[in-house]
């Protein structure tokens, strides 16, 4: 076996093995961590915590920068690996058919590699960290572990290997820095300048 085979395997077992582990609740809270409307508040509280720490200025430039790093990693995540690499979701490999649990039934589109839900949340979570600059100290734990939960979610939920989102959170967590020194070299340093 080749390593790719190797690593292939492994990405499966460890899929089957989340995947496997469904229950009645779990199904509920996973599928509530991949909707888009469970999402808001908190990032709504870290851009009033942006505010807080920079400034209204600070937040409103932090929005545009927002945007164009969810369309950097989403458009990217489809544009330069899904259609690049094209490897099937769980979901809709025929080797896998049978021992998918969907939840909630509904796949998505036909490749997964990488999670865009990933990379979306973790380019937000890496770039809210750095604007923070860590403060308040719980923010890195609670904004990683959101990104985590979501990331695990679409494994959970039958749509993506753990490889999927690993490469998809890592993907994100760099446009996330780029997002970072973007804000602190033009953002931060014009109100520095200003003051």
């Amino acid at each position: 076996m080749s390593l790719w085979q190797d690593l292939d395997a492994l990405d499966r077992s460890a899929f089957l093995a989340i995947n496997g582990a469904h229950t009645g609740p779990l199904d509920l809270l996973m599928e509530g961590a991949s909707e888009m409307i469970l999402w808001f508040p908190l990032y709504a509280f870290f851009l009033w915590l942006i505010i807080k720490r920079h400034g209204d200025k600070a937040m409103l430039w932090s929005l545009p920068l927002i945007g164009l790093m969810i369309l950097c990693s989403d458009k990217g995540s489809v544009m330069l690996f899904k259609e690049t690499v094209q490897r099937l979701r769980p979901c809709h490999e025929p080797a896998l058919a049978g021992l998918v649990h969907l939840v909630p039934e509904g796949c998505g589109g036909q490749f997964g590699f990488v999670s865009s839900h990933a990379s979306n949340h973790f380019a937000i979570a890496v770039f809210m960290i750095g604007v923070l600059r860590c403060t308040p100290r719980w923010a890195v734990a609670a904004l990683l572990a959101w990104a985590g939960l979501i990331a695990y979610s679409r494994v959970y939920l039958g749509v993506h290997y753990p490889g999927d989102v690993l490469v998809g959170a890592l993907y994100g967590a760099m446009i996330g820095s780029l997002g970072v020194l973007i804000f602190r070299r033009f953002v931060l340093k014009a109100r520095t300048s200003a003051a």
